[in-house]
C-alpha cells in the first residue's frame, strides 16, 4: 500500500477527502435552512424537483457520510497509537491533549460560527474510545455489533409531536429565517446559542448526553477494528473484499427509504438507523475499490490532498457558507433552493480540491492540522522518541 510522509495511507486520506464532500452536501441543508429547519422543509416553498433532491440527500447522503468520518477517526487513533508506541512513548497523554484541542476548536466553532459543529463531539468521543483502544479486535467487533443493534431499537415506534410542540417549532423556524437572513452577526450568534424549539428538562438532556456516545460508537469501533486487522493496507489483495462490501450500498439505501415510503411503520426509524450505518460501510468499501482501480493522476491526488487538510477544509466550508447564507454576508438563508445548494457544494469542493493540491506543494500541513499537531505533541517539532540509541 502506498504511503506518504509520516506513514500516512493515501487511500485513507482520499477516503477522508471523499467523505468531506458528502458531509458538505448534507451540511448544505443546515446552512440553508437551519439545524432544526432542515427537517421542517414544508415551511419552505420548494418545487417538486427540489423536494426530490431533498429526499435524495436525506436518503443517500445525510447520516451516512459523517459516520465515514467517525470510522476514519477510529482508524487513525490506532495508527497514531502504533506510531507513538514505536517511539516508546506513552500514547494516552498525546491523545488527551489532542482531544482537548478538538474540544476547544469545536466550542469556538459552534459558539462563534455555526450550530452544526462536530469537533466538540469528536473531542468528547475520543476519551470514550480510549476504553477500547487496547481491547482485542474481536472484542471491539462484538461491541460494535451489539451497540448498533441495541441503539437502533431506540427508534422503534417513532415519535409524534404534540400540537404545542408543532407550534413551537413553527415559531422557531420562522424566527430563524428572519434572524439568519437579515440579522447582524451578534443577533445570529445570540439566537444560535440561546434559542431552542423544544422544552427539554435537565434530566432528559443528561440522558441524551450520556446516550450519544453509545449511539455513535459502532462506526468509531469498526474503524478501530479495521485498523487493528490491517484492513486497507494491501488493496490489491483486498480488492475482492472491497467489491463484496459495496453490496451494502443498495441494502442501506433500501432500509433508509422505509422512513420516506412508510413513515407510520413502527420499525421505519430502526431500519433508517441500521441502513445509515450499513450505507456508510458500503460507501467505505466502494471508495476503497474505486481507489484501487484509479490510476495516479490529478483527481486522485486532489482527493488525497483534501483529506490531508480535512480539518482546515471543514472549517473553511463553514466560513464560506455562513458568509453566503447569513445576514452579515449575502443573506440567502431560507430563500435558496436545494438544487442551488448542491451546485454550490460541488463548486466549493472543486475549489478545495484545487487549492489543497497547490497548498501542499508549499507546506506539509494545513494551519488547523499544524495547530492540532503542536498541541498533541506539546512541541513544534513533533514527538521525540524515548528509545535509546546504540553506538556502534
Amino acid at each position: 500500500m502506498k504511503t506518504t510522509a509520516h506513514n500516512r495511507i493515501d487511500m485513507i486520506d482520499a477516503m477522508r477527502g471523499a467523505s468531506l464532500f458528502g458531509i458538505l452536501l448534507a451540511n448544505m441543508l443546515i446552512f440553508q435552512y437551519g439545524i432544526w429547519g432542515k427537517d421542517e422543509i414544508n415551511f419552505y416553498s420548494l418545487s417538486q424537483a427540489n423536494h426530490t433532491a431533498y429526499h435524495v440527500i436525506k436518503i443517500a447522503i445525510e447520516g451516512s457520510f459523517m459516520p465515514i468520518f467517525t470510522f476514519l477517526f477510529g482508524y487513525s487513533m490506532v495508527k497514531m497509537k502504533e506510531k507513538l508506541e514505536g517511539k516508546a512513548l506513552k500514547y494516552k497523554r498525546y491523545f488527551v491533549r489532542r482531544f482537548l484541542a478538538l474540544l476547544l476548536l469545536g466550542i469556538l466553532h459552534g459558539t462563534y460560527l455555526w450550530e452544526g459543529d462536530i469537533l466538540t463531539f469528536y473531542g468528547m468521543m475520543g476519551f470514550f474510545l480510549l476504553l477500547f483502544l487496547n481491547r482485542k479486535s474481536n472484542t471491539i467487533l462484538i461491541w460494535a455489533v451489539i451497540l448498533l443493534c441495541l441503539t437502533s431499537l431506540l427508534g422503534y415506534g417513532g415519535y409524534e409531536e404534540t400540537k404545542k410542540e408543532q407550534e413551537q417549532m413553527e415559531t422557531y423556524v420562522r424566527d430563524t429565517i428572519e434572524i439568519y437572513s437579515t440579522g447582524t452577526y451578534s443577533e445570529i450568534k445570540e439566537h444560535r446559542n440561546n434559542e431552542i424549539p423544544l422544552d427539554i428538562s435537565d434530566g432528559l438532556f443528561l440522558f441524551i448526553l450520556a446516550l450519544a456516545p453509545l449511539i455513535s460508537a459502532p462506526l468509531f469501533l469498526l474503524g478501530i477494528y479495521s485498523a487493528k486487522i490491517g484492513l486497507f493496507t494491501m488493496p490489491q489483495l483486498e480488492k475482492k473484499q472491497y467489491k463484496l462490501g459495496s453490496v451494502l450500498i443498495p441494502v442501506g439505501l433500501a432500509l433508509k427509504s422505509c422512513s420516506l415510503f412508510f413513515p407510520d411503520f413502527n420499525w421505519s426509524e430502526v431500519f433508517n438507523f441500521i441502513g445509515a450505518n450499513l450505507l456508510s460501510i458500503g460507501y467505505i468499501f466502494l471508495f476503497a475499490f474505486l481507489f484501487t482501480l484509479s490510476k495516479e493522476g490529478i483527481i486522485k491526488r486532489a482527493f488525497i490532498s483534501v483529506g490531508k487538510l480535512s480539518l482546515t477544509n471543514y472549517l473553511m466550508q463553514t466560513i464560506i457558507c455562513t458568509t453566503i447564507y447569513y445576514g452579515y454576508g449575502f443573506g440567502y438563508f431560507g430563500s435558496s433552493s436545494v438544487l442551488k445548494g448542491i451546485t454550490l457544494a460541488i463548486g466549493i469542493f472543486m475549489i478545495q480540491m484545487i487549492s489543497s493540491t497547490f497548498y501542499l506543494r508549499l507546506a506539509k500541513q494545513g494551519p488547523i492540522e499544524r495547530f492540532l499537531r503542536i498541541v498533541t505533541n506539546f512541541s513544534i517539532k513533533g514527538p521525540k522518541s524515548n528509545k535509546q540509541t546504540v553506538s556502534m
